[in-house]
């Protein structure tokens, strides 16, 4: 039962640490001229688009900090996610 656990944790953890990566290379591409027209850039728009969208508004000027927030934001999901995990086995464990 444990291992089941820490393994649906570890899974969870890792795909948010690629969501947050995709969500870096995504900004990174704005710094190259036509890369989210490439197949690539469309790809990772279509994945990541849908969340940054709840970020769009947070901006200083003509720079968006929607990435960063989102990334800030996908982080403590993650220690709020390992925290929950520590709960549960120490609950299991008695």
């Amino acid at each position: 039962m444990l291992n089941l656990l820490g393994i649906i944790f570890q899974v969870l953890n890792w795909l948010i640490s690629a969501y947050i990566l995709l969500i870096v290379v995504y900004a990174l591409m704005s710094w190259l001229p036509g890369a989210y027209q490439s197949r690539l850039g469309q790809f990772v728009g279509r994945l990541v688009n849908p969340f940054l969208s709840y970020f769009d508004r947070i901006a200083l000027g003509p720079l968006g900090f929607g990435p960063v927030v989102a990334i800030i934001v996908l982080t403590l999901v993650q220690y709020g996610l390992q925290a929950v995990e520590r709960m549960i086995i120490s609950l299991l464990l008695g």
